[in-house]
């Protein structure tokens, strides 16, 4: 059975799509079946990897507010054993139509409950919120990741965030649980980077995963080109970092 990692920071540009597109294919790099849930109007993740919007028949907002079976909805991407559920810019009305549907907080479970035994992971990349769409992701999830930018605001923001969890794990989810916090555009020769991971570290102790994503141009430029970095530049930074962050996952579920 799946196990399904949102992926969420209310704080915009901290690697949160880099994170879902890479560590997806990183794993299935590693032989394991993986679907990506792009739960993002901005659809970041669905263009990262290969998908043409425009072309997209069925999307997650289908999914979610006609009910089409999500199985309609999955795409294939350049790697295999790697496929994705689109977003749509439809999804940012999502959340005004959610408001008035029976137990709405639990849609996005009820969808991925059917399909969870034909994948070994389910990455869903949250929107940059705390909206109706990322507490349905977070009470369809067994785990969050949360990326922390090393950057001077990090840890601003991640209170709200810790208490949203608090919250779903009370009244939504009992089993979510924290699967680690991930630092981001990391840059060693920097003071301040340093003196971040630190006091991330500090907080959070365990809970930080040991690979750390480094700041690489590689990492930026494969999305323009729609594939993950892995099939980008292989040999880059950025491909080394999200392989050793998918084999830290691998090893700590097993």
């Amino acid at each position: 059975m799946a196990k399904v990692i949102a992926i969420a920071n209310q704080k915009g540009g901290v690697g949160k799509t880099t994170t879902a597109i890479n560590l997806a294919a990183s794993l299935a790099t590693l032989e394991k079946t993986v679907l990506v849930i792009d739960a993002d109007p901005q659809a970041n993740a669905s263009s990262g990897l290969g998908v043409d919007i425009k072309e997209v028949e069925y999307s997650l907002y289908e999914c979610i507010i006609n009910k089409t079976d999500v199985r309609e909805a999955i795409y294939t991407t350049d790697i295999d054993g790697l496929e994705i559920v689109p977003s749509h810019i439809d999804l940012v009305g999502a959340e005004i139509e959610m408001l008035n549907l029976e137990h709405r907080e639990h849609i996005m479970k009820k969808l991925l409950d059917p399909i969870r035994n034909e994948y070994d992971y389910i990455i869903i990349d949250c929107s940059p919120s705390l909206g109706l769409i990322t507490v349905n992701s977070l009470t369809a999830c067994d785990s969050v990741i949360i990326p922390v930018q090393c950057e001077f605001f990090a840890l601003e923001g991640i209170t709200k965030l810790l208490n949203t969890i608090k919250i779903i794990k009370t009244k939504l989810n009992p089993k979510l649980e924290i699967e680690g916090f991930l630092l981001t555009m990391y840059d060693s020769r920097l003071k301040l980077a340093n003196q971040i991971y630190d006091e991330v570290k500090r907080h959070f102790q365990e809970l930080v995963f040991k690979s750390v994503i480094q700041r690489n141009v590689k990492l930026s430029e494969s999305p323009s080109h729609g594939l993950p970095v892995i099939l980008y530049d292989a040999d880059s930074a950025g491909s080394k970092n999200y392989l050793a962050l998918a084999k830290e996952i691998i090893n700590r579920n097993n």
